[in-house]
């Protein structure tokens, strides 16, 4: 069972032990970041520093200027780890020690573009935006999320790409100094914290046969007892989204969603596949749940298996959250690559790993992704390790 495992590129540059240690784990392969959201990442075992922050949304690799010039959205650049190509230094060195290289792109999640930006980002029904969720709906938007997919895939030496976030993101983000939890959203507030009313989607759910503004208005309505419940609101699934919204909304909004998302999935791909050579990879990090938003985007299995080469399904947790997303993929065809969390300290399981393996094997996945090898202690990469070499 092919394991690979996820890493940023200061993980490498500037350890001259970092490939060999990630290689001697039993990975065959490294899913390396080369855009990339902001985060603060803690790195263990690096000879010259221990945490790196990534200060925003940025390519660590140098942008093509005559793709990008004159454009209003491009790709900012990053300043954090030395080197004017830190993804290409990476994987040069992860090749050199026998390991085969995939790039790594987050593409709809970047609160830079939506602070600089405020029309590219999603609008929820309150006229709040997210910044850090521009809306894929807008043209401008799209036409930005493809051709930075095809390029921050196709980097030189790469033998595939993972592409993340390749649809709607919505309200759940981890972001700093999170206050969000004080009212518990279900499934369905989820999604309709999630629905943009951005000028584009108010005319794509007229399309619909929706009035935008009567949909507005609906979306307030169905939210207010949520504030004010207790609890929350446990609703969930497309029944949940449909009693809160009411079926004939609930299937508007839907819709138009879904074939948002399927256009974009459909472009990006292609323009990878024109930027690459035949045989070159292209997965999804994907949710079997079309309406779900975030890095595992919601897809609709039959779809995505037609346009890419197969998905990273997340497969932390129980059983029952394994089953839930390898279940919708039996039988489809593509590679079904099971993504583990294998740092303790952030709700992962490196110990159940074989265990955990070997039933998401049962379910049909054929691949396994570990996240994540730069930010793991030693004593997880030590099992994991162990792990590795009993599944073979």
């Amino acid at each position: 069972m092919k394991a690979g495992v996820f890493l940023y590129p200061w993980d490498v540059v500037g350890d001259p032990d970092a490939a060999a240690r990630i290689a001697d784990l039993g990975a065959r392969q490294v899913t390396l970041a080369s855009a990339y959201h902001s985060t603060r990442a803690l790195t263990p075992r690096h000879p010259a520093h221990r945490v790196v922050t990534a200060e925003h949304a940025a390519v660590l690799y140098p942008p093509d200027p005559d793709r990008w010039a004159g454009r209003a959205l491009a790709p900012y650049r990053q300043s954090w780890t030395p080197g004017d190509d830190p993804y290409g230094e990476a994987a040069g060195a992860l090749a050199a020690a026998g390991l085969e290289v995939h790039s790594w792109v987050v593409l709809a999640h970047s609160s830079r573009l939506g602070a600089e930006h405020p029309d590219t980002s999603v609008v929820n029904a309150y006229g709040d935006r997210y910044p850090w969720a521009p809306c894929i709906a807008r043209p401008a938007v799209r036409d930005y999320l493809v051709d930075l997919a095809a390029e921050a895939a196709a980097r030189p030496g790469a033998h595939g790409t993972e592409l993340e976030s390749c649809g709607w993101y919505g309200f759940a983000h981890l972001h700093a100094h999170d206050k969000v939890a004080g009212v518990g959203l279900g499934d369905a507030a989820q999604y309709l914290m999630s629905l943009c009313f951005c000028v584009v989607c108010r005319e794509g759910y007229g399309e619909e046969g929706v009035d935008p503004e009567t949909l507005t208005v609906a979306v307030r309505r169905a939210l207010e007892p949520v504030w004010s419940a207790a609890g929350g609101s446990p609703e969930s699934g497309r029944d949940g989204i449909a009693k809160l919204l009411g079926p004939e909304q609930a299937d508007a909004t839907l819709a138009w969603r879904g074939r948002v998302a399927r256009t974009v999935q459909e472009a990006a791909v292609a323009a990878v596949r024109a930027a690459t050579p035949p045989g070159f990879q292209v997965l999804l990090h994907a949710d079997p749940v079309p309406y779900r938003t975030g890095a595992n985007v919601g897809v609709e299995p039959d779809h995505v298996v037609a346009v890419a080469d197969g998905v990273v399904l997340p497969c932390t947790g129980s059983d029952a959250v394994r089953e839930a997303v390898l279940g919708p993929f039996a039988g489809r065809g593509g590679v079904r690559a099971a993504n583990f969390g294998v740092v303790t300290g952030m709700g992962g399981s490196p110990r159940t790993l074989e265990r955990d393996a070997a039933h998401a094997a049962s379910l049909g996945a054929d691949q396994l992704r570990l996240y994540h090898a730069g930010l793991a202690s030693g004593p997880d990469l030590e099992a994991v390790a162990a792990a590795l070499s009993r599944l073979g």
